[in-house]
């Protein structure tokens, strides 16, 4: 039962960077299409939108990076110049 409950963290600590990656997407998109929207007296993008979003979008997917690399780090899987370093005495 504790193995599933560890899966379970593990997975929505990749749901919720993934989330907020998406919505920052979104809201990125949305800022920018504004602007050609049917109000003319709007012709400018929605700036507060735009950095909430991209903040979002790039903490989310750094997350989400990081954690697939330092896995595989911990696995071996990368290439010799990102495996880590060892201490010489």
């Amino acid at each position: 039962m504790k193995e599933k409950f560890q899966r379970f963290v593990a997975i929505l600590l990749l749901i919720i960077p993934g989330g907020a990656a998406t919505y920052g997407f979104l809201a990125m998109k949305d800022a920018f299409f504004a602007q050609f929207g049917p109000e003319e007296d709007n012709p400018h993008i929605l700036w507060g939108k735009m950095i909430v979003g991209f903040i979002l979008f790039v903490a989310g997917v750094a997350f989400i990076g990081g954690w697939i690399f330092f896995r595989d780090r911990k696995r071996n899987y990368v290439a010799p110049r990102f495996r880590a370093k060892k201490k010489r005495s």
